[in-house]
């Protein structure tokens, strides 16, 4: 649990620290760009993006975990290379096809008129997908730190040349437009978002080099890649499913109104929205950081269900503590988006919701991942997106973009709800119910006692749902979370 604590909280600073500077993008974006619509365009574009990057990983970072710490203790170069390999040469193959047949594949996505968004964003998902694998590399070294150190450098840069291109440029065109007419067009607007990640994706590339080389240099072998695809290819319908039914309201909300500028209006009031609750999915993606490699490399030597159980407990503490926490700082959290997109605000704590369901989902997965039965994973997620789907093109036309939030929480639930009870028939794990059950019911009280109460005062109200928080974190600590065993502030608490 220390180890599983420790490496969440370093990589925690890649993902939680760098979505946080990302996020902090969000107030610039929504009172740069001229109307939502144009942040609808990014919500898009950046959804067809996180579903063609589990197209081209399909599911070999799972695979990688999986036999590299399976196989003798001399050759995992073999699994590291065959990875390595395998995902460059479908990534080239995906660019040369994206490239080959641009624009007709910009006009269907609604995007004629900027093919090169297409094209961008195409070559940023190819190199993506192959440095998905010198990261899971680090990881199984455990080399946290320079992993995290990367991926920090690169969220600066992209900060960096965002706030370059649409803060800066402008200013400098109005003042001596020829100074950077070379290579600056303030018509361009939106498209700059794309450019700034196409050379954050390129120095991702760079910095990884000298991680990749061990693989490159090593031998490719057909029979290893062979049993890696066929253990990880249920994963690519698992992941596809998966991330489409996180992705789905992004990706289908434009083709469900005839008006194309409306549509790309409301979804960027959603995006921008969702980016207020990016707190929990921070959380979500430290933990899932660490706890795949922490999962199959407890699993080698003995049974650590009692670690899974015990992990599963903390991460539904502190999920819920991030729940009631960023609800009840909503009225100060807003000012993060300009006001133009506040109608948006109602998705959020239910999207918190749906995803503190995918969380738990993740920590039940272990089941069918240790047990090589990862078709079950694939059979879950595509229940989900069914009903991700079925309820968005049956609601949004007449709810709007509350109905997309509905059906991420929904379809979360069903996935937790089918994968603990198919799970405990296949691998039985002890999970503490009657603890999740106990902080439910006190999130619950705390939640309606801090949000019913009508206190017309800001800072009055902040206080008392502050004070609510405070007794939430005080009966966790009392009852469940050992701080006192940590380093430095477990000094404090014995004190």
């Amino acid at each position: 649990m220390k180890s599983l604590a420790k490496d969440t909280a370093i990589y925690g600073l890649s993902s939680i620290v760098g979505r946080f500077l990302n996020w902090m993008l969000v107030p610039m974006y929504t009172r740069v760009l001229t109307n939502t619509g144009e942040y609808g365009i990014v919500t898009n574009i950046y959804g067809w993006t996180a579903l063609f990057l589990v197209l081209l990983t399909y599911g070999m970072e799972t695979g990688f975990f999986r036999f590299i710490n399976k196989i003798k203790e001399q050759e995992p170069m073999r699994v590291y290379a065959s990875t390595l390999y395998g995902i460059a040469f479908t990534s080239s193959v995906f660019i040369a096809l994206s490239l080959l047949f641009l624009n007709p594949v910009s006009g269907v996505l609604g995007y004629a008129n900027r093919p090169e968004y297409i094209g961008m964003m195409a070559c940023i998902v190819a190199v993506d997908a192959f440095c998905c694998i010198p990261f899971a590399y680090l990881r199984y070294q455990g080399k946290a730190v320079r992993f995290a150190m990367i991926r920090l450098i690169n969220i600066f840069l992209n900060i960096f040349l965002n706030i370059f291109f649409l803060v800066l440029c402008p200013k400098i065109s109005d003042f001596n437009p020829e100074l950077i007419s070379w290579f600056y067009d303030p018509n361009y607007g939106v498209g700059y978002i794309f450019v700034a990640n196409v050379f954050t994706t390129v120095s991702t590339f760079l910095m990884l080099i000298p991680d990749m080389l061990p693989g490159l240099r090593a031998k490719f072998d057909r029979r290893q890649f062979g049993k890696i695809i066929r253990y990880s290819f249920p994963f690519l319908i698992l992941g596809v499913a998966g991330i489409f039914n996180q992705t789905a309201d992004k990706i289908l909300f434009p083709f469900l109104f005839d008006d194309k500028d409306y549509a790309d209006a409301q979804l960027g009031i959603y995006g921008a929205c969702f980016k207020i609750a990016v707190v929990m999915v921070m959380f979500i993606q430290a933990f899932r950081y660490a706890y795949e490699p922490f999962i199959f490399a407890g699993n080698k030597d003995h049974d650590n269900r009692k670690s899974y159980a015990e992990a599963m407990k903390y991460f539904i503490i502190f999920s819920l503590v991030i729940f009631v926490g960023v609800t009840f700082y909503l009225d100060v959290l807003k000012y993060f988006v300009d006001p133009k997109y506040y109608s948006g605000l109602g998705v959020v704590p239910i999207v918190m919701l749906g995803e503190l369901f995918f969380g738990i989902y993740y920590n039940l997965s272990v089941w069918y991942k240790l047990t090589d039965k990862t078709q079950w994973g694939a059979y879950f997620s595509i229940t989900g997106c069914i009903m991700t789907i079925a309820i968005i093109i049956g609601f949004v036309p007449q709810y709007g973009f509350m109905a997309c939030a509905w059906a991420s929480f929904a379809s979360n639930l069903l996935l937790a709800l089918l994968s603990y009870f198919i799970g405990q028939k296949k691998f039985p794990v002890s999970y503490d119910l009657r603890s999740a059950l106990f902080y439910g019911v006190i999130a619950t009280v705390c939640y309606i006692t801090g949000m019913l109460p009508q206190i017309d005062s800001t800072l009055l109200r902040l206080s008392y749902r502050t004070a609510i928080l405070l007794i939430f974190i005080v009966i966790a600590i009392k009852k469940d979370l050992p701080l006192s065993e940590i380093p430095y502030l477990g000094n404090c608490f014995r004190k």
